[in-house]
């Protein structure tokens, strides 16, 4: 992949169109919450940059949401950029984005992961690097079907404008990266993930990322509005937290945002602001056989081709 393409780089069109999208989702899930608001952390980073984190807690429907906004940059990329990209070494770094957590109170409403992201690395004399990243995910805990086609389906014509094999290629992305190799497991059932992206030059690539980004709440309020007033009992109050035990171990081992907020010197507090309230661990859990629990991990985390005979 050739990451030094030399079409016009419009950064300041980036951070704008990322800093309204929070806005956006933000005042979407307050008015689909309809109890909390959000509360705002403006915060700056040492070694340049800063943010916004936006908090949302205790709602009539979100238990914990955090929407976060960051542009950090300087001098000298952390050891896991570097490892595995030694053409950053050397060269002044600018990372934005937008990244989104929302675990909701109910166990019935799926809880949701999003992510849209810039980067570009420059010295002088040598052309710049940069690409897109990002996606969305969705961590289940009961297994409807209905909500996970949907899910998929938006996901499949955002990409659509794009070629009919950018949403195969980045569902199967999603799959293999939101996985708990220690577990052998998956984290969710998937969505879309892309890194890496500047092959088709800025503005089609840029294009892409608002595609993704605008999804994400044709995406989920639908499913939210299925399921919010399903009840609920403590066992499946427990099961949720048994199952967000494992959306930490993902964040907290693999997940590359994470590892490179906290390896550049970002602010902690934004960084794990998507870890859920509560969590539950227990020695060698397992859920009961043939119960509602176990179909979910049996049948649904499996990577599966959710939209199967849709044209």
């Amino acid at each position: 992949m050739n990451r030094n393409m030399t079409d016009t780089i419009d950064v300041g069109a980036v951070k704008t169109y990322l800093m309204d999208l929070q806005d956006r989702i933000c005042a979407a899930l307050e008015a689909a919450d309809g109890h909390s608001r959000f509360k705002q952390d403006t915060w700056s980073r040492a070694g340049g940059g800063g943010g916004r984190s936006r908090i949302i807690e205790n709602g009539g429907l979100l238990e914990k949401g955090g929407v976060g906004f960051s542009h950090v940059f300087g001098d000298g990329m952390p050891p896991s950029a570097t490892a595995h990209r030694p053409e950053l070494a050397g060269r002044h770094f600018q990372a934005m984005g937008v990244s989104l957590v929302m675990h909701p109170l109910n166990p019935h409403v799926p809880t949701s992961h999003a992510n849209v992201r810039f980067f570009i690395a420059e010295k002088d004399n040598a052309d710049p690097v940069w690409w897109f990243g990002g996606g969305f995910d969705l961590t289940p805990y009961y297994a409807r079907e209905e909500d996970c086609v949907h899910w998929h389906r938006v996901a499949r014509d955002a990409c659509a404008p794009f070629g009919d094999e950018v949403y195969p290629r980045f569902k199967a992305w999603c799959d293999e990266y939101f996985y708990l190799k220690h577990r052998q497991e998956a984290r969710g059932v998937g969505g879309l993930f892309f890194d890496d992206l500047n092959q088709w030059g800025f503005e089609r690539s840029f294009a892409f990322l608002r595609a993704i980004g605008d999804a994400y709440l044709q995406a989920y309020l639908p499913i939210i509005e299925r399921r919010r007033n399903e009840p609920f009992n403590e066992q499946q109050k427990e099961f949720q937290e048994y199952r967000r035990g494992r959306y930490v171990e993902f964040n907290l081992v693999y997940d590359r945002g994470t590892l490179f907020g906290l390896q550049s010197g970002g602010r902690t507090e934004s960084i794990l602001m998507s870890l859920p309230p509560t969590v539950r661990w227990g020695y060698n859990w397992q859920p009961e056989a043939a119960s509602e629990e176990a179909r979910l991990v049996n049948e649904f985390l499996p990577a599966r081709d959710w939209l199967a005979g849709e044209s």
